[in-house]
């Protein structure tokens, strides 16, 4: 039987979250904004940039902080993609601060597929930074699971994909 999961908002955790996103000349801001509300439903108030007119070459970007993470990790948890999150969520952590893409037209079906470092998937991604003091141990809480007894993991060790996304093979024996 397993413990119920405190909230983890990550701001009332003390840590600073922002999600930033760019919106280019031909992406309609109105599904962007559909697709960040299926993630982070919570977050602050933002004012979407209006339909583009054509032809534009403009680029906007939004950025929001205080964007709370509960939603974010309710979804990674019914699409029992702890591991892959733990994974993708620290590959680019430094000291007390991690990167990370979330992909938008995932998001916009209520799903949470990790960009990829160097391939920019069709859609665009929204960037998650989050900072503060205890964040390994705070994103290793985040994404425990049960099987975590069993097959111990922890961040960077060998069982984690690699910086390009592919998986480790690993067995137990």
């Amino acid at each position: 039987m397993s413990t119920p999961r405190p909230r983890l908002t990550g701001v009332d955790d003390g840590l600073q979250v922002n999600v930033t996103t760019r919106i280019r000349g031909a992406d309609d801001p109105s599904r962007i904004a559909d697709a960040f509300l299926r993630i982070f439903p919570d977050a602050p108030p933002i004012d979407w940039p209006p339909a583009p007119t054509y032809p534009t070459a403009a680029d906007a970007t939004v950025s929001v902080d205080n964007v709370p993470l509960d939603t974010l990790f309710r979804c990674v948890r019914e699409q029992r993609i702890l591991d892959t999150a733990l994974d993708a969520m620290t590959v680019n952590i430094e000291g007390e601060t991690t990167t990370f893409g979330l992909e938008r037209v995932a998001a916009l079906a209520g799903k949470v597929a990790f960009g990829l470092p160097g391939h920019p998937p069709l859609g665009g991604t929204f960037e998650v930074r989050i900072s503060g003091d205890g964040l390994r141990d705070w994103l290793t809480a985040a994404t425990h699971h049960d099987g975590r007894a069993t097959v111990p993991r922890s961040i960077g060790d060998e069982r984690a994909m690699g910086p390009d996304g592919e998986a480790s093979v690993w067995f137990e024996r």
